[in-house]
């Protein structure tokens, strides 16, 4: 079984930013895939310990060996056997907020965004900031609206998402096709 210690303090969801994700068992003698989902997958191994996503337990992982783009084999202390690498299968791997380096300029964690508030340009309030996805083409924002219904997706651009106030925790939002319509008014008003 992985080696389960408490960490030293207590951990709040919103204290933890998702860096990686175990996959299935890899051979007999306990590794498992890990599918890391750092800037550059190869700095999850610099991150000691990964955290459950409750905080309550921690992995130590003692070797990473790459198998392609972002997946990699892992040995993790604790975990001997196949049975201990299947007990981790889906298992979401997070580290301390306090553990990175602050975001540069221009960027955000995903975790800062979630929870903020989505007004359009005019103050009118959409939302609040459900998610943040991404299938490989860019993040997008998952609205969930205040009026309820089905959640909204806006790619996570500075054209559709200009301003981020993350003190006054609100995101100011130009839907794709107001922000189309404004820049090809803009683009027949100079030609």
């Amino acid at each position: 079984m992985a080696k389960a210690t408490s960490p030293l303090a207590p951990v709040q969801a919103h204290d933890l930013v998702l860096v990686g994700r175990f996959g299935a068992a890899h051979g007999v003698r306990g590794e498992v895939r890990l599918k890391s989902f750092t800037g550059d997958p190869a700095a999850i191994g610099d991150y000691s310990p990964l955290l459950s996503p409750d905080g309550l337990r921690s992995f130590i992982l003692k070797s990473l060996r790459h198998i392609r783009d972002d997946m990699f084999v892992a040995r993790v202390e604790g975990v001997n056997d196949r049975t201990g690498a299947e007990a981790l299968v889906n298992l979401e791997l997070s580290i301390r907020k306090a553990d990175l380096p602050p975001a540069e300029e221009e960027e955000y964690y995903h975790s800062d965004l979630i929870g903020l508030s989505a007004h359009l340009e005019n103050g009118e309030l959409i939302g609040e900031i459900a998610n943040v996805l991404n299938f490989g083409a860019g993040d997008i924002l998952e609205v969930r609206p205040a009026s309820g219904g089905e959640t909204l997706l806006y790619p996570f651009t500075k054209a559709v998402a200009p301003h981020v106030d993350l003190g006054a925790r609100r995101v100011t939002i130009a839907p794709p096709l107001e922000s189309e319509a404004r820049e090809e008014e803009t683009g027949d008003a100079e030609g």
